[in-house]
């Protein structure tokens, strides 16, 4: 991700999000470890056995594993296997944590802190398996849920999650999946090979991490868990697609997050074309996105262009002709430093 994108110094939840957005996909341990924690809350300095790990941990591969078969891009995995036998065809629960115990967190552990090619320097717990039989919850774990709103966190997890797994189950190039949104149920949706619509995940999960927690527009902490506070706003208005030369209103490129004064409120954006300022800021945001791994990335880059001066040049173009359209320019009163 280029520096110019990055705060200087990572709040705990940019620590937390790129572990989600940007770690390795290899497998869905992560998502399924991170939403464990988040639903057990554990303190800071507690000791986590493993065998109270478990039945979260299991449970939430098993959620998945139900509706996505597809939850790991080698052709098998032994611990898989054990979850779709013991949690699905013979449900037997003390099996289920045995297997999970002995070899669910084998490489999940070491892992999640990964992003890239190295450790992070906080960490959310450290290892004490050897000794512990166990991982020891850090202040930064317990911090993180006082900053941020837990329910924010676990729809971020689950919306990554579907998203990969996604990717996983169509079994085709990332190169033709295409994401785009529904505006009346506010998902996000894809079509499997035999062009049957596939409902992806929460538009809201999906767009908040990239966006950490803020409106686009203002920059105040937005709550995803409140539709009515929080929505899907497209940055070129919807009321362009009256014109069909307005191609892919709909795709993840023009779809930002935003509260409800800088959508609809008094004052707000509503059906004017947001400034050159707001568009540099769409550019980074889509830039971030993209740096990020597949599906969403492959999106981006297929809806407009392959290098940043291609994009750079499809949104100017496409600004240029909104202005032509709706005539009006907006941007919000408060438009504190782009973080993106």
């Amino acid at each position: 991700m280029p520096d110019e994108y990055l705060q200087s110094k990572p709040e705990l939840e940019d620590y937390w999000r790129g572990i989600i957005l940007f770690g390795r996909n290899v497998a869905s341990y992560k998502f399924a470890l991170a939403n464990a924690l988040l639903d057990i809350k554990p303190q800071s300095g507690q000791l986590l056995k493993l065998s109270d790990l478990a039945p979260v941990y299991a449970s939430k591969l098993v959620q998945h594993l139900k509706v996505s078969p597809k939850q790991i891009t080698s052709r098998s995995s032994n611990y898989l296997d054990a979850c779709r036998l013991h949690g699905i065809e013979t449900p037997d629960q003390n099996k289920l944590i045995d297997e999970t115990v002995k070899s669910g967190f084998n490489n999940v552990i070491d892992a999640f802190h990964v992003v890239g090619q190295d450790q992070l320097p906080t960490r959310f717990y450290t290892d004490e398996r050897k000794t512990n039989k166990g991982i020891r919850i850090t202040d930064e774990f317990s911090a993180l849920l006082d900053r941020v709103k837990n329910g924010n966190l676990s729809v971020e997890v689950e919306s990554r999650w579907n998203l990969v797994e996604t990717a996983w189950g169509l079994g085709i190039a990332p190169t033709l999946i295409n994401i785009e949104h529904d505006i009346e149920n506010q998902t996000l949706f894809t079509f499997d090979q035999g062009l049957r619509r596939k409902s992806v995940t929460s538009a809201r999960g999906a767009l908040n991490g990239y966006q950490k927690g803020k409106c686009f527009y203002c920059r105040c902490s937005i709550d995803i868990d409140n539709g009515l506070t929080t929505e899907v706003d497209h940055f070129f208005p919807h009321t362009l697609s009256r014109d069909p030369t307005f191609a892919m209103i709909n795709g993840i490129w023009n779809l930002v997050l935003a509260c409800e004064i800088c959508n609809a409120g008094v004052g707000g954006k509503h059906a004017r074309i947001p400034t050159l300022n707001m568009l540099e800021r769409l550019e980074k945001r889509n830039n971030y996105l993209i740096s990020s791994h597949h599906p969403l990335r492959e999106t981006l880059i297929n809806q407009t262009g392959k290098t940043e001066s291609i994009r750079r040049e499809f949104l100017n173009t496409y600004h240029n002709r909104a202005l032509s359209r709706l005539f009006h320019t907006w941007e919000p009163q408060q438009n504190d430093a782009d973080d993106f």
